[in-house]
């Protein structure tokens, strides 16, 4: 991420979705960056499939990486925060944008590119028992295990139907066949059970292509044996039956449905104006027809004046005139207009590396049409997968034409900051901050946040310890939501290792320099992450401070109260102890890797769960299985902290590589030489391992995860050590409570010779 702000944000543009047309302008912006301006994409999927590649990611013959673009390293590539959430409304009203379990977020422009779904709403038990092509990732999931079903279904016939008989049903039908005659070839079943039909309202398929690519795809579905019924409008869907509107009944064991595009409902109820199927309305700058903020392109546009047909063809084509069109809003410049084109060259694939080209009233087919279409999908997917190094730029300067007169006066004023307490946000946004935040009240707590007092109070009951943590870094993600939330839950690991009660907690805060609406918004998404933490751990928020600095960085001092015999230490472990782990490795290095654009978004996105996993319910449960010792794994990384665990309590262990848990793309990542800053430091307790230099060691060293011992965590997992025949009932007990990856790494061994060392094992 880009964490330093050098040029004060003067406005915000947030990108709805990360569909094709958006892929244009994050790249636009990424080239053509605009001092002042902060882009912000707000997208549900991680991944955006591309349209043109599906057929045949379908057939097969894509990886999933090949047919994908990975959103977070393009974000990143332009300097773009990336918000993981599925936006469900928009005030216009207050220009902010609404997701499910967040905060709403600010804009002063939008634009919209979440793509569209079939329109089966109105079809009676399509929505339970249909996959719908779209949303394509839904669809991918789905289509996994329809595989699984089909290859598991040779007792009898297995009848695929395919509703919809525009280019994408034709597709779907021969790239499906040609995949599963494929997958029952290599599990040496056959074929001939498998009944594809394809059915469609209209006299033809491919109403929209002209007689000859008609011509050629019917002569296609004959020899494939796959059954065409035109002029069969399906109004029903039962269970393994399509009912028609004929009441005629068709076996169905499984029913993809391709049909004409749908707008998701909420749009019309925003107050935007809608066409009369729920898209959007613009005009030729692709501007909402209503509201001149907010922008629409792709699918879920429709351009007043240019009706087109849904397609990714004209999403990709209006990207780059979206993007030029933004620029120009937030630099309060006058838009131009944009004319679709009318027709294109439609590349349709038949499933088998082969192509048939559509094209007004000619058509030619051919396998090197296919190559033709590969080389095309390839290229532009390299143009937003493959990117290049940007030099380092000279301090920027905003564009003035952006700002009003009060943001100029506030600009100003930002180069004079001062230091010590003139440092402080002021007290009139951190009143609005606070008066927004919804922190939990205790009993136990006298003088708290509501309280315009000195400093919070609160009771120790009688027979209790008091246990206090601090812990505050720099953000790592440009999501100041989900940093809260993951500092949160770091600072109060050290309270539940220690098998208590989180009690209170008081903020530290660092706010980018900035404008005033600006800093307000960007420490109340900070602090509503924690909050959220803090809540649902019965902890209350009592205080803090906050400052503004160069970059954004958050903490909390915790305060937790344990009885005496309650608290778990670093210092108990006793010999024939079984070692465990609730949390994978990998964070250090994944996000590394993420600020060189080199980690996949699926990785960092799996890691961020993983970090926003609390260990409250994990501290609680090895404490009932009678912890001897517990440590949260972070900074120091795992070998580090079982080296505080063993001086401390005078034993040595085992630790077996092999069943250390690994984040998804850690091991990619070590492999090519990424490690986190503060691996060269972790590395020097290599010293602890038992024969570091040896033959033996030498193998040891040589595992490969083996530079994972040394990787320095965020929020990591707790490792406890547990008496041997309590082990496996925690272990059970902590995979029920949500913690998937814990495992038993290793034991406390009886080893006199060498005391307080690490041994390694491959066993």
């Amino acid at each position: 991420m880009n964490n330093a702000n050098t040029v004060p944000v003067i406005k915000d543009l947030v990108l709805i979705g990360g569909g094709h047309s958006h892929l244009s302008v994050i790249k636009y912006f990424a080239m053509h960056p605009v001092p002042g301006l902060r882009l912000t994409l707000i997208t549900r999927d991680l991944h955006t499939p591309y349209s043109g590649m599906l057929p045949g990611y379908i057939a097969g013959h894509y990886s999933y990486d090949e047919a994908h673009i990975d959103l977070r390293p393009l974000a990143q590539f332009a300097k773009a925060r990336i918000y993981h959430a599925e936006v469900d409304d928009i005030n216009l009203e207050k220009k902010q944008i609404l997701c499910k379990g967040r905060p709403p977020i600010s804009y002063d422009l939008a634009s919209i590119n979440i793509g569209s779904k079939p329109g089966t709403l109105h079809i009676p038990g399509a929505d339970k028992y249909t996959l719908p092509v779209k949303p394509i990732d839904h669809f991918l999931t789905q289509w996994e295990e329809l595989l699984e079903t089909v290859v598991n279904s040779v007792d009898k016939n297995f009848h695929l139907a395919i509703v919809g008989g525009g280019a994408g049903g034709v597709e779907m039908a021969l790239a499906t066949q040609f995949h599963l005659h494929q997958l029952l070839a290599e599990n040496n079943k056959n074929n001939d059970f498998l009944k594809v039909d394809l059915y469609c309202d209209s006299e033809v398929i491919l109403p929209t292509h002209n007689k000859q690519v008609r011509k050629r795809f019917t002569r296609f579905f004959k020899q494939r044996n796959i059954n065409i019924h035109s002029s069969h409008r399906i109004e029903e869907v039962q269970h393994n039956q399509l009912v028609d509107s004929n009441k005629q009944k068709y076996p169905a064991d499984a029913v993809l449905w391709v049909t004409n595009a749908s707008a998701p409902t909420w749009l019309a109820k925003t107050g935007l104006a809608v066409d009369d199927k729920g898209f959007i309305a613009v005009n030729d700058c692709l501007q909402s027809t209503s509201h001149g903020d907010v922008f629409a392109a792709g699918d879920i546009a429709a351009v007043i004046n240019h009706p087109r047909e849904k397609s990714g063809v004209f999403a990709v084509r209006q990207g780059p005139p979206l993007a030029r069109n933004l620029e120009r809003a937030v630099q309060n410049q006058a838009l131009k207009k944009f004319t679709p084109q009318k027709n294109f060259l439609g590349l349709i694939s038949t499933g088998d590396k082969y192509a048939i080209a559509s094209r007004s009233n000619w058509s030619l087919e051919g396998a090197w049409l296919w190559k033709v279409k590969d080389w095309i999908d390839r290229r532009f997917m390299d143009s937003f997968n493959v990117l290049p190094e940007m030099p380092e730029e000279d301090s920027p300067h905003f564009n003035k034409a952006m700002a009003d007169k009060q943001t100029l006066h506030e600009i100003s004023a930002i180069a004079m900051r001062c230091g010590g307490c003139g440092a402080k946000v002021g007290s009139t946004v951190l009143s609005r901050v606070v008066n927004r935040l919804q922190p939990i009240t205790r009993d136990d707590v006298v003088i708290g946040l509501a309280d315009p007092d000195d400093a919070a109070v609160t009771e120790v009951p009688a027979g209790k310890l008091v246990v206090q943590s601090v812990d505050y870094f720099r953000s790592f993600i440009d999501d100041p939501y989900i940093f809260g939330q993951i500092a949160a839950n770091h600072a109060l690991s050290d309270i539940f290792a220690m098998g208590a009660e989180a009690q209170s907690a008081m903020a530290i805060a660092t706010i980018p320099y900035g404008i005033e609406n600006q800093i307000e918004d960007q420490l109340f998404q900070t602090m509503s992450g924690a909050l959220d933490v803090l809540n649902a751990s019965n902890t209350a928020l009592v205080g803090g401070h906050s400052s503004e600095g160069v970059e954004l960085s958050f903490g909390l001092s915790v305060t937790g109260l344990a009885d005496h015999e309650q608290v778990m230490r670093k210092s108990g472990m006793q010999a024939g102890d079984i070692l465990i782990i609730t949390k994978a490795l990998g964070t250090g290095t994944l996000f590394a890797a993420d600020m060189r654009l080199k980690a996949k978004g699926r990785w960092i996105d799996a890691a961020l769960k993983s970090m926003l996993l609390s260990n409250q319910a994990a501290g609680f449960c090895v404490h009932r299985h009678g912890a001897t010792a517990c440590t949260d794994v972070t900074g120091f990384g795992l070998l580090g902290h079982l080296v505080e665990m063993t001086r401390s309590s005078g034993k040595s262990v085992e630790l077996n590589l092999n069943s250390l848990p690994i984040l998804d793309g850690a091991l990619e990542m070590i492999e090519t030489g990424i490690f986190s800053s503060l691996q060269e430091q972790n590395v020097r307790l290599r010293r602890a391992i038992k024969d570091p230099g040896g033959s033996n060691g030498k193998k040891q060293r040589e595992h490969k995860h083996f530079p994972l011992l040394f990787d320095p965590q965020t929020s990591g997992g707790l490792l406890a050590a547990i008496p041997a025949e309590n082990a496996e009932a925690c272990l059970l007990e902590l995979k029920e409570l949500g913690y998937p990856v814990s495992i038993i790494i290793g034991a406390v061994t009886n080893d006199t010779e060498s005391v307080e060392s690490v041994t390694l094992i491959t066993d």
